[in-house]
């Protein structure tokens, strides 16, 4: 990881936030190229939940709601985790980590950080999710909450967007959020984080069609994640026990990646059962019952989740991308990221920066970016121009030469097979569209 974490920074994918006041823990900011790969994630994800299909809405909602929506949904009385506490280094832990020695609250047990015995505080219930206040005064009437999940903003909006859209059950709302969540013990870069975004898809069925649907929505996860060029070897579904079951969950399947630091999930399938809608019609008072035209009968659907962290998935394409190969002799680092996903499609390099070379390049580069983005360099060695868009997981490389302004042909290098073709420049924009998006212009 430490050196994924390395080319992250120097290529421009992620930067610690607030680096120079010395950062803030847990908390990461998306540079030019990272800020690509995420939205080109988020945006295949999109396409694929609601432009491709006509029974999923999308939704944007607020993330500061009621803060009765957080009474309802559990979050208030039961978001919690049990936090330990060192007297002496002021270090923070859940009671659960591993590397606790001892008893919490007693003489023998010993701080992982400072060593010291008899420091740690008994276990103590702490909630997760971040407060504020709306409107002038701080006083309890005035408390609101960040959002520590975006889908009660669904479910709060599931018969305005069924009635609006005419949409009848099954149907699913997609959204695409930040949430907050005040973590103890962030860490592993960018996969435990204190803001982070979620991609989250609520299908709305009728009771006893939960089972066919949660099966459905299984196999369609595990199929476009693999869609992402993630290798299946390096993913797997964890079913969870009884004793892992969230109280509203019938049935939970996570999908895991084996990162350097262990199989862990990235995104979550929930069988939520009816327990979402019943609980915000208890506490509501309004009626949010679903009336099947066919049959007039009533009832609260159950609710198919599929959850996927963006800022995980993107961690996930990361750490599966990055390659490090022997090059004539030289190890090469290579991010072989899917094209679609790729932040830049092509890299456009003149040869040299004489004659004429330049600024047939120009011309190629301009022609290029209206469709694809690309990137255009000059500086230094063809070869480490190359190297450096091989770390950015750049997947073509278009180089103009000699021969180029002779017959208006350009070298084309692919990133992953390192071969190379020789392409009309006129061309050029249809072969690099139909590479990466599997179409042309």
């Amino acid at each position: 990881m430490e050196k994924l974490v390395s080319l992250a920074k120097r290529r421009g994918f992620v930067f610690q936030s607030s680096e120079i006041y010395g950062g803030l823990g847990s908390v990461w900011d998306y540079g030019p190229l990272g800020v690509e790969l995420k939205k080109n994630i988020k945006e295949r994800w999109w396409r694929s939940m609601v432009h491709e299909r006509d029974d999923i809405e999308g939704l944007d909602a607020a993330i500061l709601m009621h803060p009765k929506v957080w009474e309802a949904s559990g979050h208030v009385a039961g978001f919690t985790d049990p936090l330990v506490d060192c007297r002496q280094c002021k270090n923070r832990f859940r009671a659960d980590d591993p590397r606790l020695k001892g008893t919490p609250g007693t003489p023998d047990a010993r701080c992982p950080v400072c060593g010291n015995k008899g420091t740690l505080t008994a276990p103590r219930q702490f909630n997760l999710m971040f407060k504020t206040f709306m409107g002038p005064v701080e006083e309890s009437a005035a408390v609101v909450y960040l959002r520590p999940e975006t889908a009660q903003g669904i479910y709060v909006n599931y018969l305005n967007v069924q009635q609006s859209s005419r949409q009848k059950v099954p149907f699913g709302i997609a959204q695409v959020g930040k949430a907050f969540r005040n973590e103890i013990t962030p860490g592993n870069f960018t996969f435990r984080t204190r803001e982070f975004e979620q991609m989250e898809m609520q299908f709305f069925v009728k009771p006893g069609e939960d089972g066919t649907w949660f099966e459905y929505w299984k196999a369609e996860r595990m199929k476009w994640i693999q869609g992402l060029g993630i290798r299946p070897e390096k993913l797997r579904f964890h079913q969870h026990g009884k004793d892992e079951l969230a109280h509203y969950a019938k049935d939970a399947y996570d999908i895991q990646y084996e990162f350097p630091f262990g199989w862990q999930e990235f995104e979550g399938i929930h069988n939520r059962t009816d327990f979402d809608l019943s609980r915000h019609q208890e506490y509501s008072g309004k009626k949010l019952e679903y009336l099947d035209p066919t049959t007039n009968e009533k009832f609260v659907p159950y609710v198919v989740e599929t959850s996927a962290g963006a800022d995980r998935t993107t961690l996930v394409a990361l750490v599966d991308a990055y390659h490090e190969e022997e090059v004539e002799g030289e190890t090469r680092v290579v991010l072989k990221l899917h094209p679609a996903l790729a932040p830049l499609k092509a890299a456009v390099f003149p040869l040299v920066n004489k004659d004429g070379m330049p600024e047939l390049a120009r011309r190629i580069f301009d022609d290029l970016r209206r469709s694809l983005k690309v990137f255009y360099d000059d500086g230094g060695s063809i070869g480490r121009r190359y190297r450096r868009q091989d770390e950015a997981g750049t997947p073509y490389g278009v180089t103009i030469d000699g021969q180029s302004l002779q017959d208006q042909t350009v070298t084309v290098r692919d990133r992953d097979s390192l071969k190379q073709d020789r392409v009309g420049a006129a061309h050029l924009q249809a072969f690099l569209q139909e590479r990466v998006h599997g179409r042309t212009a």
